[in-house]
């Protein structure tokens, strides 16, 4: 495979606007990140208990270009010192690509420069080859976030080859819907991991759904959830409240470490990798001790991953990328 100085010159210049994260970071080919600024919406969208995707957009629209010069500024460069625009294609919410990929296309023009599409999956696999904590292939890698839960295998850099996918809910998307259920509030798997360290995992046994092949099913454990707070009398389910988020947690967590577990034994992987935004929860972190983590501050969406999975994506030359579109699906 060619370096990174071939496939998309000398410092970054990355968007990520997928879903409720605006974002933008400057890196070198080595993979040092010389500024990663994230502007989040979570406290926007915490009053309607999730993302709403309108609402998302035009808030990207309003900060797009400040969080671009924010990043500038703090890497201490000029638009004309930057070698490549990347931007996130997809998936995501298709709104809320189109203003980061229209920007990365307006920015790419004006300085005649390549644009490098990321898909928002490899971004999140990127973001284990950033300095000072890189993480060399292969590996097995576990995603799990808001939107997507998937065993890859990765070989190199900027390739893998996907192992397992839910059937149904992504990881993160069951801790939004379990924080839901609880009276929590958004985002989800932060409230319930906080509340979750104050009570009894073992006090509900919640069901772990074995589906075949190395997939994910976390559908029948929201119900589980559902039941369990529905049958408790009020004055309970205030008492056992952080009994309930611990229990849900461990059953979601013993899901993905088993099945991260048996695919490594599958592949033949000496080593496992983490990613995403539920790569952020404690407990999981607990459970995987020997595993590699991606950085706290790299786990949930950011535009440092996106310029890490930048340098082994293919540039596409000025002008074009003019006619480029965004997906929403992978």
């Amino acid at each position: 495979m060619e370096g990174p100085d071939q496939r998309a010159g000398r410092l970054i210049l990355a968007l990520e606007t997928s879903c409720d994260e605006t974002a933008a970071a400057v890196i070198d080919p080595s993979g040092r990140i010389h500024a990663n600024v994230v502007a989040s919406q979570a406290e926007l969208h915490a009053r309607f208990g999730g993302v709403v995707p309108e609402v998302a957009s035009r808030r990207h629209l309003e900060l797009v270009l400040p969080v671009v010069r924010q990043a500038l500024g703090e890497a201490g460069v000029r638009l004309d010192e930057i070698d490549a625009i990347a931007v996130t294609q997809g998936p995501g919410l298709i709104g809320a690509l189109l203003v980061g990929l229209s920007a990365a296309k307006g920015l790419a023009w004006a300085k005649e420069l390549p644009l490098v599409p990321v898909d928002h999956l490899q971004g999140h696999v990127g973001s284990l080859y950033l300095q000072p904590h890189r993480i060399e292939p292969p590996f097995l890698c576990l995603l799990a976030s808001g939107g997507h839960t998937l065993l890859v295998d990765v070989a190199e850099p900027g390739d893998f080859r996907v192992l397992g996918t839910t059937l149904d809910d992504a990881a993160g998307e069951a801790f939004d819907k379990g924080a839901r259920l609880l009276g929590l509030g958004y985002p989800g798997g932060v409230a319930i991991d906080r509340l979750a360290a104050h009570g009894d995992p073992d006090a509900f046994d919640f069901p772990v759904a074995r589906v075949p092949n190395l997939d994910f099913s976390f559908s029948g454990l929201k119900t589980a959830l559902l039941y369990a707070v529905r049958d408790l009398p009020a004055e309970e389910l205030e008492r056992r409240r952080a009994d309930l988020a611990a229990s849900y947690q461990r059953a979601i967590v013993r899901a993905l470490v088993s099945r991260a577990e048996e695919a490594a034994e599958q592949i033949g992987a000496s080593r496992i990798a983490v990613v995403g935004g539920v790569a952020a929860n404690s407990e999981l972190r607990a459970a995987l001790p020997e595993a590699a983590f991606a950085p706290l501050a790299l786990c949930t969406d950011n535009a440092a991953m996106i310029a890490s999975a930048a340098m082994y994506a293919e540039a596409i030359a000025f002008p074009g990328y003019l006619a480029l579109d965004a997906y929403a699906s992978a």
